[in-house]
């Protein structure tokens, strides 16, 4: 039918059959012309419909648009002509084909098709369709045949046909450059992310990246160089697509959860657990301890909703997961047509008598199977990353999200660290885990397909080798499994190195005060050593695994052919056999290796989706009993309210009935632990409701105990998220009393304030979380002890101007909780609580008339120090401390600080600010991170004041990594074990091209002999010598790993030590302006790179380099002239490595430096969670974490596109090392023969995923070296004196204890003012100094220069008649002894806080407790001396903590003692205790002491009061009480008349 319809020939085989093959033009002209239109017509509709529904405003005509539009007119012109052409030549005689009118009507009709598309395409973002560019390529293609039978026919001579050739010549040029006008891009106004306006061509290529690597090449790139990305995968959008789905499944998986319950619940009503009532006689702590111990067992097993949250994540993405494989199903198919072409190749090779055309058509065929290939698979893996940082995303936003409202009871499961790490390290592996999520059935697939086809190739001998490379997947399981054992436990050592490397940190001043350095230098030393012990057995059993993976291949290969060969003697090995089946093997080998991977990491993944399906789906916060009416006549009103910490813990508020009116100011008093925070909190809503009601009226601003401060500027901390009103902005400061302050920090109040507050005074702290409060304008106040923390005077000013009857708040609704008495009687109501119940309310007089619980303790404050005054204090509750179950023997302490600040609520506030930053994230200040993203900074803060940042940006390098860095790292691992490790790998290579030349030498026999008499001594030889190279290879391999094993290891030893040497050594000022983070994270991060990631990618580096290098080789020995291709190709791979290494390096380094911010603005939000909340600032801080997220998202997106963007152009590079290495078989095949041919390609397929792979290590050694230039960083750090210096001071000095300051002058930092300017004067032999002055006058400072913490800047101190600048610091600091302000301890045991040398007795310890009144707690303690003190103390009480510090120093007995006076800790009990302690042991020793309440030092001998650095006044309390003066007025504040005066 065709036949006719053409009126010539449609299909003969004889065509094809000759040198000079061609297609029938009937063929060509059908067939090949509907195919392409059949195509566009089918997609044209839907497409259409589709820009239809999605149209965006139309876009402006651009020249683009206007060119394509003519050339598509042109077409349409030539097929009018065509037609009319046609009709002319008929007249009527019907001798014209009817294929020549159909052809030109057809394409009529479809070049009006294209206008009409292009057209419709100005509506969209893209403007160019995806199928048009489809239609293009495929429409060209077709042609082309049709195309060369037309020259052919011209060049033949017979011009019949002249006139349709030409229009289909200019036609086809025509539909050329129309393709290649599609292939650029339309740049669009609205959008900046060209990917958004990209071609189909730029963007399966990733063309549109280029201009991005260039700017990269020219200069670092920074943040405002990375295009935002798309606007639907925002993190908010991205949120708001998943919450539905998440909010569903959850409910689903909850009432199967339900289900579950119930019927377990019927199994076991009978089996329940007595709680804490079995045994009350028990030290209340170890209870504490095993219930903790029950929790976490429990807590592991306890099942929530279970397998949610993959539904969710799988509702939410399907639709990416669906294009990737797609993708991957065509790619797997493809990847098969490589050996069926290869063994197509050796045949014709082979075969003397085949066409060459047959030749050039397979290597054509060759390479575009391979492009194919290529472009299938970067685009699946941009799909899976894609979808890895979109789930990342979702999963941190979410964390976050349900941190804002997570109750109270769910967030006490997880400190701090824990949860920063649901957000880094989990949502990271469901990150990990999808870029291999398809490989679970794509290596099934691949490993059936290849078995089919060794089968067809090889028969049933296959098995033999398949057999082996299955028997190695266990022996492979089992090491591995080993190995993740040995990291489990690797991991543990870490852990427990960095919580050491934590608290040194922390603790640093401690460990100067005391000259204890050595003694945790020596703690981080043993674990390490175990630590590099585990390095050293992984990195054993890993050579092991390389040896295995290493041999697989060939074991299989010498296998599977010896089987072959043996088990018949008519199979002969001939190359298309062999070389076939090693391109399949190759191809098996991968899914082989990457299988047991994939699991181990699908079930990691696993273990991450449990923990945060169970975090997700915790309980919200219930506020439900906390009612918000606007119309209510009180400001609050408690009915029957019954409130607690934990459903089964007795509730801490009880039946509290209480009303305030809008205005009042009602103060809240009661003893230590009788609920007066945790009132504040049920207000709050943070507590859990038992029965009752709060009603409060309008919003509430609130100041709590312990200050919660952001790392920021201290005027972004108090404008916390508002409008800045200048006027109300300097009033808050001056009625907060932080103008003095201000004056004195560089910078004013653009002082940037390191994390937690770092560089405040508590007092600091505390008033400027009181200004943010008093600035926000809100109606109700809520302030839980602001004044605890600030000095008297400070306290009396901040009453007047902020909280008083005339404050700044007057006419607002204020409960202070408070115990500074004298305030009491200027306020207009008084709550007293006791035992979370409320005892009196009423004012002052009433109260005072009533002769109550109130009166009764007033009596006794004032009476504080005679003896009756002792019992009565404790007539509060005794409250157990139910985060510690410490309960001190009351004769012994009467109720100290230890509930104070251990209130229920606290508690677990406070460890957690404590141990927030142990996770140790690299915490770079939030506000640099900010900077970078707004990169239009307003101008007042450019000129920065000196000294005003206090943390330094963190040093973040740019451009090449330096040669002295390599070098570094090469030095520590030895240069003598680096020659031997880079022979042995040579020798691998060296082996691989021998092992291949004799299996092409194998091969070639089957011309020789025919299966008859091949003689068995040949082929015995033939696969010994094969076996034997090939088992040489895996032994080269093995013994460089075992050797590079031992030497990295040696490396990381040397670089982890002088590292810490150095950190020790550093000054103190060091540690004052870089953040614990950014140390630890050295200690962290890399080192545990140059312990695991850099060892592994240097060998897979030395190994994939030597591999491209010997396949070069084969090739080239082959057919030399392959040489001249190689050239110009590895110029193009340079450049394109080159290019692509700096800009991938910095989208590294700006996605570390992004993301540190995330982690550590969570580590803040959820330490200051109760203040966010009662702000109601949650949707802020919920904008900021999104934003942070954006930034760090659109670098990570960068980096993946950059990967694909140099993966495609590796590839197109190894695909044309295969073309072009096939086609040199062509031309040369005269010269050579199958096997050469087979031996040379087989090879060269192997090559493209070895190119990509050497600069994805390339740049993965480049990225990783950086941690050696970081840990070099620190280990260059400045190191303050030596410990121990020649001149040492006599063994019994200091004797006498007599202190003499000269002219004394010293500053914090180099470009900082003086802080001490000139102080002289002589503290004599045991003489009792007070220090006072208020904040900031240089008290502190003081200490730091006797203990050299501060070297001088002019002047000297001589202790004893030396010169303490002339001594080591050893020899000076382990002389004098401090009880430092802040009683810092360390986890370990409570022997080891006091004496970490071991150098006393347990007598001499037993002797100091008692003195410091902790015999009886220790001596109750099961575990006595032995008991464990958590991180940073968290067990103890902060009275007792202080107590231990007291204790410390009765055990240095030195001549001098320091006394920094702590403020806030202690309450006035724990303090008497103290100082009777240093008035009755210290009595023969100098003690300096300096005071904030100055009832303490009004029996010094000597009272020095300094002001701005120098000494104002210095006498006796009388003298200075005489003549008005300072110190007077100080004390007349503190209402002390005279020196025995020293009520409160």
């Amino acid at each position: 039918m065709l036949e006719k319809f053409c009126n010539s020939t449609f299909w003969n085989s004889s065509f094809l059959d000759s040198q000079e093959a061609d297609l029938p033009l009937c063929f060509e002209q059908t067939v090949l012309v509907w195919i392409p239109l059949g195509f566009l017509w089918l997609l044209a509709p839907w497409q259409l419909l589709h820009v239809y529904r999605s149209r965006t405003k139309r876009s402006a005509i651009t020249k683009f648009y206007l060119a394509k539009q003519v050339f598509v007119g042109f077409l349409l012109i030539l097929a009018a002509i065509e037609l009319a052409l046609v009709l002319i030549e008929d007249s009527g005689q019907g001798t014209v084909p009817a294929i020549r009118y159909t052809n030109p009507s057809l394409y009529l009709g479809t070049w009006l098709l294209v206008l009409v598309i292009q057209h419709s395409r100005q509506w969209c973002v893209q403007k160019n369709a995806w199928f048009l560019s489809i239609f293009w390529i495929l429409s060209i293609l077709c042609n082309t045949f049709q195309f060369q039978t037309l020259i052919r026919t011209l060049l033949q001579g017979d011009n019949s046909n002249l006139a349709y050739s030409c229009l289909f010549f200019i036609s086809y040029g025509f539909q050329i450059l129309i393709l290649i006008f599609s292939a650029f891009s339309e740049k669009n106004d609205s959008s900046n992310n060209p990917l958004t306006t990209a071609s189909f061509l730029s963007s399966i290529t990733f063309s549109w990246y280029d201009s991005i690597v260039l700017k990269g090449y020219r200069q670092p790139l920074t943040l405002n160089d990375v295009w935002e990305v798309d606007e639907e995968i925002k993190t908010k959008s991205l949120l708001s697509k998943f919450e539905p789905h998440m909010a569903r499944e959850l409910q689903k998986a909850k009432r199967a959860f339900q289900r579950r319950q119930q019927k377990n619940s019927q199994q076991n009503s009978g089996a329940r657990l007595h709680g804490l009532n079995k045994n009350q006689s028990q030290s209340q702590d170890v209870l504490v301890l095993e219930e903790a111990k029950k929790k976490k067992k429990s807590g592991t097993t306890t099942d929530g909703p279970k397998s949610w949250l993959v539904k969710a994540l799988f509702r939410t993405f399907y639709i990416v997961l669906l294009k990737s494989i797609l993708l991957k199903l065509v790619h797997d198919i493809i990847l098969f047509l490589n050996p069926q072409l290869l063994k197509l190749v050796i045949s014709f090779a082979s075969d003397r008598d085949a066409y060459v055309w047959t030749g050039y058509v397979y290597a054509i065929l060759l390479f575009v199977v391979a492009l194919l290939q290529s472009l299938c698979l970067q685009n699946y893996f941009h799909f899976c990353f894609e979808l890895g940082v979109n789930i990342r995303t979702t999963i941190i936003a979410s964390v976050y999200k349900k941190a804002l409202t997570l109750s109270n009871l769910a967030r006490k499961q997880y400190t701090i660290g824990e949860t920063v790490n649901l957000m880094s390290v989990d949502a990271q592996k469901l990150m990990d885990v999808t870029n291999f999520i398809h490989m679970v059935w794509s290596s099934l697939l691949q490993i059936v397909l290849s078995i089919y086809f060794l089968w067809a190739e090889l028969g049933p001998s296959v098995l033999a080798g398949v057999a082996v490379m299955v028997l190695l997947i266990p022996v492979n399981g089992i090491l591995t499994t080993k190995n993740r054992n040995i990291q489990v436990k690797n991991m543990k050592n870490k852990d427990k190195r960095l919580k050491i490397m934590n608290e040194i940190l922390s603790g640093i001043k401690i460990l100067k005060y005391f000259a204890w350095e050595p003694s945790f230098k020596d703690q981080v030393h043993k674990l390490r050593k175990k630590e590099l012990k585990n390095l050293l057995v992984f990195g054993r059993i890993q050579a092991v695994i390389t040896f295995l993976l290493y041999l697989a291949p060939v074991l299989v290969s010498v296998i599977t052919f010896s089987v072959y060969v043996l088990v018949d003697s008519n199979n002969v090995l001939d190359a298309e056999k062999a070389f076939t089946s090693i391109t399949l093997f190759n191809i098996l080998r991968f899914p082989l290796t990457a299988l047991p991977m994939v699991i181990s990491s699908m079930l990691q993944a696993v273990v991450s989706i449990d923990r945060l399906e169970k975090y997700l789906g915790g309980d919200d916060l219930d506020t439900s009993a906390i009612r918000h009416d606007c119309n209510f006549d009180k400001a609050i009103q408690f009915s029957e309210a019954t409130f607690t910490w934990e459903h089964d813990l007795e509730a801490t508020v009880r039946d509290v009935n209480l009303d305030v009116m809008p205005g009042q100011l009602v103060a809240v008093v009661g003893t230590v632990g009788s609920g007066k925070s945790s009132l504040m909190s049920a207000m709050l809503g943070e507590m859990e409701n038992v029965h009752g009601n709060i009603t409060i009226k309008g919003s509430i601003a609130y100041v709590p105990q312990q200050a919660w401060i952001q790392n920021g500027t201290i005027k972004d901390n108090i404008l916390f998220g508002s409008e800045l009103n200048e006027k109300r902005y300097q009033q808050v400061l001056e009625a907060c009393a932080l103008l003095p302050d201000l004056e004195m920090l560089p910078g004013g109040d653009l002082a940037e304030i390191g994390e937690k507050g770092i560089n405040l005074s508590g007092g600091q702290k505390q008033r400027i979380s009181l200004a943010r409060a008093t600035y926000q304008n809100s109606d109700i106040y809520l302030l839980d002890d602001p004044l605890s923390a600030v000095d008297a005077h400070v306290g009396k000013h901040i009453f007047n101007k902020v909280l008083g009857p005339n404050g700044l708040l007057k006419g607002k609704t204020r409960l202070l909780v408070t115990h500074s008495i004298h305030f009491l009687p200027q306020v207009d109501e008084i709550v007293v609580l006791g035992n979370g119940t409320m005892l009196e309310k009423g004012s002052y007089s009433a109260l005072l008339a009533k002769k109550g619980v109130f009166a009764k303790n007033l009596k006794t404050f004032l009476k504080l120090g005679s003896p009756e005054g002792e019992a009565t204090v404790n007539d509060g509750s005794e409250e157990e401390d139910d985060d510690c179950g410490l309960i001190s023997s009351v004769e012994e302490i009467p109720e100290d600080a230890a509930s104070l600040t251990m209130k229920r609520e606290n508690s677990f506030r406070r460890t957690l600010s404590r141990s927030s930053r142990s996770s140790g994230r690299h915490l770079k200040s939030l506000r640099n991170s900010l900077k970078i993203q707004n990169g239009n900074v307003p101008k007042e803060e450019e000129e920065l004041v000196k000294g005003q940042k206090l943390i330094k940006k963190e040093f973040m390098e740019t451009g090449k990594v330096k040669l002295s860095v390599y070098l570094k790292y090469l030095r520590a691992m030895g240069w003598c074990s680096i020659f031997f490790i880079i022979l042995a790998f040579v020798m691998n290579s060296v082996a691989f091209i021998g092992s291949n030349l004799w299996l092409s030498a194998w091969t070639s026999d089957s011309q020789i002999f025919n299966s008859t008499n091949y003689p068995a001594s040949q082929r015995d030889m033939r696969i010994g010598v094969y076996g034997a190279l090939g088992a040489m290879q895996g032994i080269c391999v093995f013994l460089a790993t075992l050797w590079s094993v031992h030497s990295c290891t040696h490396a990381s030893n040397i670089l982890h030590k002088q590292l810490l040497n150095n950190i020790l050594r550093a000054p103190m000022r060091f540690f004052d302006t870089t953040p614990t983070g950014r140390i630890v994270n050295r200690f962290a991060g890399d080192i545990s790179t140059v312990d695991d990631s850099l060892p592994m990618s240097f060998r897979s580096w030395m190994l994939s380099f030597l591999g491209i290098i010997g396949t070069l080789v084969m090739i080239c020995l082959a057919t030399p002239i392959f040489a001249v291709v190689i050239i110009p190709l590895g110029i193009i791979y340079v450049g394109v490595q080159m290019f692509y290494v700096a800009t991938s390096r910095q989208l590294r380094r700006l996605d570390s430096v992004t993301r540190s911010p995330i982690y550590s603005h969570f580590s803040e939000t959820v330490s200051g969670l109760p203040v966010i909340r009662a702000f109601e600032h949650q949707q802020r801080f919920l904008d900021h974490n999104q934003a942070g997220t954006d930034t760090n998202q659109k670098c990570v997106f960068s980096w993946i596109v950059s990967n694909r963007w140099l993966a495609i152009r590796l590839e197109l590079i190894g695909n044309l090392i295969v073309f072009f290495s096939a086609l040199m078989m062509v031309i040369y095949r005269d010269t050579l023969s199958g096997d050469t041919v087979g031996f040379v390609l087989s090879n060269a397929l192997n090559i493209t995923q070895t190119l990509n792979w050497l600069v994805r290590m390339t740049s993965e050694i480049e990225t990783n070296i950086v941690a050696v230039e970081r840990i070099n960083e620190y280990i260059k750090v400045e190191n303050e004196a030596p410990w121990v210096t020649e001149k040492r001071p006599p063994p019994d000095w200091p004797s006498k204890g007599h202190i003499q300051f000269s002219n004394y002058q010293v500053r914090y930092r180099p470009e900082l003012d003086l802080v001490l300017k000139g102080i002289t004067c002589d503290i004599r032999s045991t003489e009792k100094i007070g220090v006072v002055g208020r904040t900031g006058a240089g008290k502190s400072s003081l200490t730091n220069c006797l203990f050299r913490i501060l070297e001088a800047a002019g002047g000297q101190i001589t202790i004893d008649g030396v010169d303490i600048a002339s001594i080591g610091l050893h020899d000076l600091r382990g002389k004098l002894t401090i009880i430092p302000q802040d009683p810092i301890l360390f986890s370990g045991s409570l022997r080891m806080n006091l004496d970490p040398f071991n150098t006393y007795s347990d007598e001499e310890i037993w002797k100091a407790l008692e003195l410091a009144h902790l015999k009886s707690f220790v001596a109750g303690l099961q575990l006595g001396l032995s008991h464990e003190v958590t991180e940073a103390g968290g067990n103890l009480s902060i009275g007792q903590r202080q107590l231990l510090c007291l204790g410390r120093a009765l055990l240095r007995k030195s001549k001098i003692l320091v006394l920094d006076e702590a403020t806030a800790a202690v309450d006035l009990e724990t303090d008497r205790l103290i100082q009777t302690t240093i008035q009755s042991s210290f009595s023969h020793c100098t003690v300096i002491t300096i005071a904030h309440r100055l009832h303490t030092i009004m029996d010094s001998d000597k009272i020095m009061v300094l002001d701005n650095g120098k000494i104002v006044e210095y006498g006796s309390p009388e003298e200075l009480l005489k003549n008005p003066g300072p110190f007077y007025s100080m004390a007349k504040e503190a209402g002390i008349e005279n020196v025995n005066d020293t009520t409160f």
